[in-house]
């Protein structure tokens, strides 16, 4: 999952994004309006965190033109507003949630997943493939009865393949779904991550390496 959070008070903003990446979503931060838009228009995000008073373009701006360009991501609205008067009014303006400040960051990832799990065709319970299951709820990845010590990023990866159903995945698409926009292209991490996966996930092995179109689930 991929995340853009806009919020132009920067410390919140680096401590959101920082929470969430060790929840094992990936997150872009934009501290005003502009920035916001031009991320939008160059990414695809799964959710947008979206604080109504923005410098610049103001949040209700950005989420009407979200709305207009009928994309799939969904729109979590922060503000520090209160009243039930301005949730209706966010909520009319086409986003899809409503979180008043200060709350709980606890409630504030809930409310991701649970949008995220609403912008994309939605994932079943479990993903199977043989003896490997992942629970994308509660993320968790079992193998033969035993439940995988994985990592955020190794659970992210292998929910990627799994949901793939047999396609290729390049790295590039791994990039994108489970880092974020400050990964390095021409880094090995998505190699390395893949490698560590492998090897937690034990014989036989099932990430196969598929020359030019990058990794899929499949016996080998």
């Amino acid at each position: 999952m991929r995340v853009l959070v806009t919020e132009d008070d920067e410390v919140l903003a680096r401590a959101l994004a920082a929470g969430l990446r060790r929840e094992g979503i990936a997150v872009d931060v934009a501290l005003d309006g502009g920035a916001a838009l031009e991320r939008l228009a160059v990414n695809r995000y799964d959710v947008v965190v979206l604080d109504r008073d923005l410098p610049g373009v103001s949040g209700d701006d950005i989420c009407r033109a979200i709305v207009a360009d009928r994309s799939d991501g969904r729109v979590l609205m922060l503000t520090a507003a209160r009243s039930v008067r301005e949730r209706v009014e966010g909520l009319g303006l086409g986003a899809d949630d409503y979180l008043p400040k200060p709350f709980d960051f606890a409630e504030l990832v809930a409310r991701i997943r649970a949008l995220g799990r609403r912008a994309v065709a939605p994932l079943p319970a479990s993903l199977v493939h043989g003896d490997v299951s992942l629970d994308p709820a509660r993320r968790v990845a079992i193998r033969g009865g035993r439940r995988l010590p994985l990592t955020t990023k190794e659970l992210a990866v292998l929910e990627c393949l799994l949901a793939a159903n047999g396609r290729p995945v390049s790295a590039e698409e791994l990039l994108d779904q489970v880092w974020d926009e400050a990964a390095d292209p021409f880094t090995t991490t998505v190699k390395t991550t893949i490698g560590r996966l492998r090897a937690k996930l034990g014989d036989p092995p099932l990430i196969q390496t598929i020359r030019e179109s990058g990794y899929r689930i499949g016996e080998t």
